[in-house]
């Protein structure tokens, strides 16, 4: 079971929850960067990155069994805040189409750099699977 939290009298946030509440087991995924599962890059694109790193967590997420609808938490590190902001429209199509569900706390951090030198995002993830 998952529920967002909203504080009484705030504002509705636009593609997040400001918080979650959860039962069941809890699974948590590391930061996955928008390469393939060979480990190789296809795009220097930022929004087909971001897309790919989302698969990545789902992909992770599924071999838990869960599916898209037990993320809680998703905590985004960027390389580029322009970038990012820029590939928004890209993003949040893919995001709607791939994950549906906007209740999940969120975190987007501008890095200097990633690990991998192509990375330009790396997403990590926190999910709940029912019981």
């Amino acid at each position: 079971m998952k529920k967002a939290l909203l504080p009484a009298g705030w504002i509705k946030p636009r593609g997040y929850a400001n918080g979650v509440a959860a039962t069941g087991t809890q699974v948590f995924i590391a930061g996955q960067i928008g390469w393939d599962e060979q480990a190789r890059f296809q795009t220097t694109d930022f929004a087909s990155q971001a897309i790919q790193a989302l698969k990545n967590v789902l992909a992770v997420l599924h071999e838990a069994g869960g599916a898209p609808e037990h993320l809680v938490r998703l905590t985004w590190y960027v390389t580029d805040k322009r970038e990012y902001l820029a590939s928004l429209k890209d993003i949040g199509r893919a995001f709607r189409e791939l994950i549906g569900d906007y209740d999940i706390a969120m975190s987007a951090v501008q890095v200097v750099a990633l690990i991998e030198d192509e990375a330009k995002v790396e997403i990590e993830a926190t999910a709940v699977i029912p019981q």
